[in-house]
């Protein structure tokens, strides 16, 4: 669950909401790291230009081959003799996350699973690093899990798409600015068939009504409206509908 937190737009103190525990789970949620072959390691150096900023990385060619978009991608060069790519409107920080996870499986901070809990955790309760990050092409911070799980939909990495949406599921101390703004990117980032990230922040909304009524970002948001209200309202009139369904003890 998000919690949101810190400072309202008036300058007090915002309302925090609750956290629930990571729920048990019965079956292991195993990420299968993506094991390197000698010959992955061996194939051909990709340079890969990144940002606005033009931030320069590398990876092996078959292992950026797991993912269908750079296939597709490093397939059509092949005949023009260039073994580099552009992403000029992917953030350094999301292409690293996903490089580190094509390579190890993973990427920072990482979900681990607790034992004497049974539960799955963020490594150091995500000491690591800011659960947000500031893409150049948004102008409030967004969940930096978020824009991973964007960018895997992007690039065919379903299997981190289910990383990235269970880490952020962990995550707390979320402004509801940065939540809103998030949900928004998903929205923008994802296909109208896709439902698991744009689920996920219908729920969080609604689950966290409360706080988020009293917010004049919430306000703000809705008056410039789009899909994301649309599917909250069709949402929310469903929920009534089942609680409608629900026949009182105290009834005949």
């Amino acid at each position: 669950m998000l919690v949101c937190s810190g400072h309202n737009l008036y300058g007090h103190p915002g309302r925090t909401i609750a956290a629930r525990r990571p729920q048990r789970n019965s079956s292991p949620f195993a990420v299968e790291p993506l094991l390197t072959s000698n010959r992955s390691l061996t194939s051909a150096i990709i340079t890969i230009c990144v940002g606005p900023e033009q931030r320069l990385f590398a990876g092996h060619e078959d292992i950026l081959g797991r993912s269908s978009y750079f296939q597709s991608a490093l397939k059509a060069q092949f005949f023009e003799g260039t073994r580099r790519l552009d992403l000029p409107d992917e953030s350094p920080e999301v292409l690293s996350a996903v490089l580190e996870y094509l390579y190890k499986g993973d990427y920072t901070p990482k979900l681990v699973h607790n034992k004497k809990r049974d539960t799955w955790e963020i490594e150091n309760n995500g000491q690591h690093g800011e659960a947000t990050l500031m893409h150049h092409m948004s102008k409030v911070p967004i969940l930096k899990d978020t824009a991973i799980y964007c960018s895997a939909d992007l690039y065919g990495l379903d299997e981190l798409k289910r990383l990235a949406l269970r880490k952020q599921g962990l995550q707390s101390g979320v402004h509801i600015s940065s939540i809103l703004a998030s949900a928004r990117w998903a929205y923008d980032h994802t296909p109208d068939c896709e439902s698991g990230l744009r689920s996920h922040y219908l729920a969080v909304i609604i689950r966290n009504r409360n706080n988020f009524k009293k917010s004049t970002t919430m306000q703000h948001e809705m008056e410039q409206g789009g899909k994301l209200f649309f599917d909250l309202f069709v949402t929310m009139c469903g929920h009534m509908n089942d609680l409608q369904t629900v026949r009182s003890p105290y009834t005949r």
